[in-house]
């Protein structure tokens, strides 16, 4: 629920800020000093801007999101085909929004709306480009950077410094290591490191932290073993594949794995780490 700013009376706006005209306001909502906010944009209910913040743009603020002094929101795309069109961005409930960190809006070439889900954190200097979709409670660390429309899924972990290719897909709940290059899609559950980064594992911790039963983690290491052997003498990967469909498909997060590889993709998918499978043996990736 949204008001003019007129009318909302409960907003809280400090005198050194920039409200344009045409902005709404939900209540609750807290403007620091020196932030500025564009006529288009639509701020939900117990939102809080602290200083500094620059929304702008067709952007709207799900209910509960607080952004640290000098993010930027919603501003135009590093795009040279971009023209001004109205194209959106959106961020999710209760998201929070480090310093320094540039969320840009979609472009018309693109899916037209850059998306940030709910209960996502992302860290301080993080740059989050145009047509890019992050689902609900992902974590994106300080300085990680990505290019256009990557699609990032709920749960899943960017670490420190990594860099993520245009057009990317990064699977549920997958692990992406610290100061990666990541050029293909990873998937998942899946855990990549290095540059270029490269699949070692799956993100056991997280399935353990998330309550999955010891025998269907014993079942989906079984199955992401077959699919990526220790070494490349054990067929094709279609025909890995067929295998891991016909054993393993009626499991509901392997399904979810085929499902991925099955989706179309600009970009492929990331390469086995041959050779080095410390982190996937002791399951500690």
């Amino acid at each position: 629920m949204v008001h003019a700013v007129e009318e909302s009376k409960a907003a809280v706006v400090h005198p050194t800020a920039l409200v344009a005209p045409g902005a709404r306001l939900g209540r609750g909502v807290v403007i620091g000093p020196w932030c500025t906010v564009g006529p288009d944009v639509v701020i939900e209910d117990n939102v809080e801007l602290i200083s500094h913040v620059v929304i702008d743009g067709h952007t709207r603020l799900g209910q509960g999101s607080r952004y640290f002094p000098f993010c930027t929101v919603g501003m135009a795309p590093q795009d040279l085909k971009y023209k001004g069109e109205p194209t959106r961005c959106e961020v999710g409930a209760r998201t929070v929004i480090r310093e320094h960190v540039t969320i840009h809006r979609g472009t018309a070439t693109g899916s037209g709306v850059t998306h940030v889900g709910d209960d996502v954190l992302i860290m301080a200097n993080a740059h989050v480009a145009h047509d890019c979709w992050l689902g609900d409670r992902v974590i994106i660390v300080n300085n990680v950077v990505m290019g256009g429309h990557v699609v990032i899924e709920n749960d899943a972990r960017v670490m420190g410094s990594a860099a993520i290719h245009q057009f990317v897909r990064i699977g549920h709940a997958a692990l992406v290591g610290g100061v990666a290059g990541v050029e293909a899609d990873v998937i998942p559950y899946g855990s990549v490191l290095g540059n270029r980064a490269r699949l070692v594992g799956l993100h056991w911790i997280w399935l353990r932290r998330n309550g999955v039963q010891s025998s269907e983690i014993h079942r989906m290491r079984k199955a992401f073993f077959t699919l990526y052997p220790k070494t490349d003498e054990e067929g094709t990967f279609a025909t890995r594949l067929e295998a891991v469909k016909r054993d393993y498909s009626n499991d509901p997060r392997i399904a979810e794995i085929l499902a991925f590889i099955d989706a179309p993709s600009r970009r492929g998918l990331v390469r086995i780490a041959r050779g080095d499978y410390s982190a996937a043996e002791t399951e500690g990736a």
